[in-house]
C-alpha cells in the first residue's frame, strides 16, 4: 500500500465518501496512522475545501457534511464500471426521469475515464440489455432524492419514520428498521422490520412519502429469506390477487416449508400428513406457473372455482396433447 500522504489522502477521501460517519479510531486503522496524523489529514482536507464534520469524546469520529455543492468523487476503477452499468440501466428501473439523467451522467462519466474503461464500459453499453414484467407505462415512478435518502438509512443502520399509501389508497403512520432496497420488476421497494406490526415487511417506494430519519442507530436483524429479493418476491405472492386456488400436498408441513423456504408462506397443516398451500395471481396463467414449482412425484389436489378448475383442466390437456404429438413425431418412421 503507497503511504505517501498524496495517496493516503485520495484513500481517506475515498473512505469519507463510502459512509456518512466514521469512529475516528476505525478510520486511523484503515489507514495505518496515529490518531494525531488523521486529524492533520482532515485539516488538509478541509483546506481543499472539504466540508469535514468531527464530534470528540469516546465515540467520536468524522464525516462528510452535507452541502449543496458536489465535491469531487474518488472512483476505483472497477466502481467506475460499476457506475457506469448503474446509469446505463437507470432509463428502465422505473426511476423518474432516469433514462435522461442516466445518460447525462454517463456521458459526463466517459469524458474523465481512461481509454481501456471507456471501452469497457462502451461494451456494456452496446451489450447490454434490461426488461421487468411490468411495462413502462405501468410503473409509477421514483424520485432520485427518495432513492437515496432511503439508500443511506439501509446502509447506516438508521431508523426512519414515512407516511405509506396502500393498494387500496389507505394512507398510515409507519415506524421501521430498513433493512434494503430491492429494484425488481422496475419498482423499487423497501425491505423493513416494521415496529408496530412486530414483523418484517415490504413497502413499494412510490407509494412512500413524509419520510423522516430519527438519528436512531440500530443494530441489524437477519431476514427470514435468503436474500431481501427472493422476500419481495415471496410478499408480493402473498397479496390478494384476482383468482386464487388451494393446492393440498402430500406432504406433512414441516417438509413442505423445508421444501418451499420462504414460499411456503401462508402454508397451513392438513392434519398429520397434508398441507394447504394458497396460490394466486392476477392471471389464470399465474396459477400455471405456481404449480411447476411443486416437488417432483409429490401427489396433490386442487380446490378452487370452477372457472380456475376449468382453465386448469383445458391446460393439463394441452400440455399432455403437445407431449403425445412430439413422441408420436419421434417414433415416427424416417421417409
Amino acid at each position: 500500500m503507497d503511504t505517501s500522504p498524496s495517496s493516503r489522502m485520495l484513500t481517506l477521501l475515498s473512505l469519507l465518501q463510502a459512509r456518512s460517519f466514521w469512529p475516528g479510531g476505525d478510520l486511523a486503522e484503515r489507514l495505518g496512522v496515529t490518531s494525531r496524523t488523521l486529524r492533520r489529514d482532515i485539516d488538509r482536507l478541509r483546506e481543499l475545501g472539504y466540508r469535514v464534520e468531527s464530534s470528540r469524546g469516546p465515540a467520536g469520529g468524522y464525516g462528510l457534511e452535507a452541502g449543496s455543492g458536489l465535491p469531487p468523487l474518488v472512483l476505483t476503477e472497477d466502481e467506475a464500471v460499476a457506475v457506469a452499468i448503474g446509469l446505463h440501466t437507470a432509463g428502465s428501473s422505473g426511476l423518474l426521469g432516469g433514462e435522461d439523467l442516466g445518460v447525462g451522467a454517463l456521458a459526463k462519466l466517459e469524458q474523465v475515464l481512461p481509454s481501456h474503461l471507456r471501452r469497457r464500459v462502451a461494451a456494456l453499453h452496446t451489450h447490454m440489455k434490461s426488461s421487468g414484467w411490468v411495462p413502462l407505462d405501468q410503473v409509477d415512478g421514483v424520485e432520485p432524492e427518495m432513492l437515496g435518502r432511503l439508500a443511506l438509512v439501509c446502509r447506516d443502520g438508521e431508523r426512519l419514520r414515512f407516511r405509506y399509501r396502500s393498494k387500496g389508497d389507505d394512507a398510515t403512520d409507519r415506524h421501521v428498521d430498513p433493512h434494503s432496497l430491492v429494484n425488481l420488476d422496475r419498482r423499487w421497494y423497501l425491505v423493513a422490520w416494521d415496529l408496530q406490526r412486530v414483523d418484517w415487511r415490504t413497502f413499494r417506494v412510490d407509494r412512500i412519502s413524509d419520510l423522516r430519519t430519527t438519528a436512531v442507530r440500530i443494530p441489524p436483524r437477519e431476514l427470514p429469506a435468503e436474500d431481501a429479493a427472493a422476500f419481495v418476491r415471496v410478499s408480493i405472492s402473498s397479496v390478494p390477487t384476482k383468482y386464487a386456488a388451494d393446492v393440498v400436498l402430500a406432504m406433512p408441513i414441516a417438509e413442505m416449508q423445508a421444501a418451499f423456504g420462504p414460499w411456503a408462506r401462508g402454508a397451513t397443516a392438513e392434519g398429520a400428513h397434508e398441507t394447504r398451500w394458497p396460490i394466486g395471481g392476477d392471471s389464470l396463467q399465474d396459477l400455471v406457473y405456481s404449480l411447476f414449482y411443486l416437488p417432483a412425484g409429490v401427489a396433490y389436489r386442487i380446490e378452487a372455482d370452477p372457472e380456475v378448475l376449468d382453465f386448469l383442466a383445458a391446460a393439463a390437456r394441452g400440455f399432455t396433447a403437445a407431449v403425445s404429438a412430439s413422441s408420436s413425431a419421434d417414433s415416427g418412421s424416417p421417409t
